[in-house]
C-alpha cells in the first residue's frame, strides 16, 4: 500500500548535525538549521561548496552520512535538479512532458481526464506558453524548456519545491517571470529552497540564505548573511578543503556557523 503524503502546507524541516558525501567523502559537514513552514531560501557558496549535494538529500536521493533529516518524511517534495536529464530528442510533446507533473494523482496505469487535460494547458500558460502544447520539446528553446520545466512544477503542486540552478543559461525574460513564479509560491505557503549563483538576484528575492562552504558558514536573514567578511571566510574555508579528509567531530564545525536574525 503506497503511503499518503500530505498535500497541505509544509511542516519545518530540520536539519541535525547533517553531514553528507559520497563513498565517506564528505561534501557537506554537520549542519544544523531549521526551516520555518513557507520559507523562501536561498543557498549559496563557492563552487563545490556542497549546494547540490544539499538539495540531492533534501529530496531524498541521498542517505546522510551522520544527522538527520526531519520533516520531509510524509510531505511530497518536487525537485528541479541543475541537469533534468530529460532527453530532448524523445518523442514527446510539451503538454504530455508537462503532465508527467500529475503522476501522483494519476500513478503508472491511470489515465489523463479532461481535468488534468485542462490543468496543463492553465499550466503552460501561467508560465507563457499557451500554445506550445503540441510542439515537441526538441523544438524548445533553452528558455522555454525551463518554462515547461516549471509548468511541471505547478501540477505536481508540492509543499516543498527544490530548485538546483534554476536560472542558469536562461533569459532575463523568462529569469522574471520565473522568480514571479517563485513569489506565488511563497505567497502560497510552500517551502522554497534554491541553489543559486547571482547574488544580486538572492538580495532582492530571497529573503533568507545559507552560506554553505561545505561546512555551514552563516544561516538566516539574508542581508545579514550576504556579507563581505562572510564570503571572504567561505572562500577561505573552501581552498584548503581534502576530498580525502576523514569525518570530523561535529563540535569542530558547529563553531563556524554564523546564525543571524530571519
Amino acid at each position: 500500500m503506497q503511503a499518503t503524503l500530505a498535500t497541505g502546507p509544509a511542516g519545518p524541516i530540520t536539519l541535525h548535525n547533517l553531514t553528507l558525501g559520497y563513498e565517506r567523502h564528505p561534501a557537506v559537514h554537520h549542519l544544523s538549521i531549521t526551516l520555518k513552514p513557507g520559507s523562501l531560501v536561498a543557498v549559496v557558496g563557492p563552487n563545490g561548496a556542497g549546494k547540490s549535494t544539499l538539495v540531492k538529500a533534501l529530496a531524498g536521493q541521498l542517505r546522510p552520512i551522520e544527522g538527520s533529516i526531519k520533516g520531509l518524511e510524509h510531505q511530497r517534495v518536487a525537485c528541479l535538479p541543475q541537469h533534468s536529464g530529460i532527453d530532448r530528442s524523445f518523442p514527446i510533446s510539451v503538454q504530455d512532458m508537462v503532465m508527467l507533473g500529475l503522476w501522483h494523482e494519476v500513478g503508472a496505469l491511470g489515465r489523463f481526464r479532461a481535468a488534468h487535460r485542462q490543468a496543463g494547458r492553465d499550466a503552460l500558460a501561467a508560465v507563457g506558453l499557451m500554445g506550445f502544447e503540441q510542439r515537441g520539446i526538441d523544438t524548445l528553446s533553452g528558455g522555454q524548456m525551463q518554462r515547461a520545466l516549471f509548468a511541471r512544477l505547478i501540477l505536481q503542486d508540492a509543499p516543498v519545491v527544490l530548485l538546483d540552478e534554476p536560472f542558469a543559461a536562461v533569459d532575463q525574460r523568462t529569469t522574471t517571470d520565473l522568480l514571479a513564479l517563485l513569489h506565488r509560491w511563497h505567497a502560497q505557503g510552500k517551502t522554497v529552497v534554491a541553489v543559486l549563483h547571482d547574488i544580486a538576484q538572492v538580495r532582492a528575492h530571497f529573503p533568507l540564505t545559507l552560506l554553505l562552504a561545505r561546512e555551514p558558514v552563516a544561516w538566516g536573514a539574508t542581508a545579514e548573511v550576504l556579507t563581505e567578511a562572510h564570503w571572504q571566510h567561505a572562500l577561505h574555508m573552501q581552498e584548503p578543503f581534502d576530498d580525502d579528509a576523514p569525518l570530523c567531530a561535529p563540535a569542530a564545525s558547529h563553531a563556524h556557523i554564523h546564525r543571524v536574525s530571519a
